[in-house]
């Protein structure tokens, strides 16, 4: 009886042994694919950051809060890098600690990838606060356009974007300007149909989706590398106690 019980101990060890590894190299898996995307999300964020277009345009509407979210996230993929690497670290020592300073971390970097992706999306998506911005800044321009750097901007943001106005060339009728030859279409000669709100907002948005959803899909594995840290600190526990017992 006492071979036979002795047998199960060691057998019962070597099964939560296997269990236990097949949960490390999941972890080390999940924080690899982790990593790469937060490089992605450093890298775009970057981009959007310092690309001369986009800053051009966000500075003549004065909303420059556009980079609010911008901000947060370079900050959330910066901890998306470092929890990934303290991830794998965590896994290959198999230290109690270690985990639970991993799931630490993993629960900050959900905290700043939601709220980076919330303040993106607030300044940038449709019914958001960017709107009422940008078209208290066209209105703005318009009735300024008088002057030669409202026209001038005005210009830049309507031929580039193929816009007319906050809402349209009706802006220009309400606010008793003439309407400017930049509003219309260089073939037909009618004046663009959307007004500069919906066109720069469909421009941000497309822009913003890629780096949204990359944040939101590791904040999506940082909920599963919670849970199987958690698991995994369990298993270890288990392994230890079930050792001792065994060796007794």
């Amino acid at each position: 009886m006492a071979g036979k019980g002795d047998g199960e101990g060691e057998g019962n060890v070597l099964k939560l042994e296997n269990q236990i590894l097949i949960i490390k190299y999941v972890i080390l898996f999940t924080n690899i694919i982790e990593w790469m995307i937060g490089a992605s999300i450093f890298a775009l964020c970057l981009w959007m950051r310092f690309d001369p277009g986009i800053g051009t345009i966000l500075d003549k509407l004065d909303a420059d809060t556009f980079y609010d979210g911008i901000y947060v996230l370079i900050v959330a993929s910066i901890i998306i890098m470092i929890v990934a690497f303290v991830g794998c670290v965590s896994a290959l020592q198999e230290s109690g600690i270690a985990l639970l300073v991993y799931i630490g971390t993993q629960v900050l970097g959900f905290i700043f990838g939601l709220a980076g992706s919330a303040v993106l999306l607030d300044n940038s998506a449709r019914d958001s606060h960017f709107q009422p911005r940008i078209r208290e800044s066209m209105r703005r321009l318009i009735i300024n356009a008088h002057h030669e750097e409202s026209r001038k901007s005005l210009a830049e943001i309507q031929e580039g974007i193929a816009c007319c106005g906050a809402d349209g060339a009706s802006d220009y009728l309400s606010l008793k300007q003439p309407l400017p030859n930049e509003c219309r279409d260089t073939v037909t000669g009618n004046p663009f149909y959307h007004g500069c709100v919906d066109e720069l907002t469909w421009f941000f948005e497309q822009k913003c989706a890629w780096v949204a959803g990359l944040a939101m899909t590791v904040c999506f594995f940082h909920v599963i590398n919670i849970v199987l840290a958690t698991i995994l600190k369990s298993a270890l526990e288990k392994e230890e106690e079930q050792s001792e017992a065994y060796r007794k």
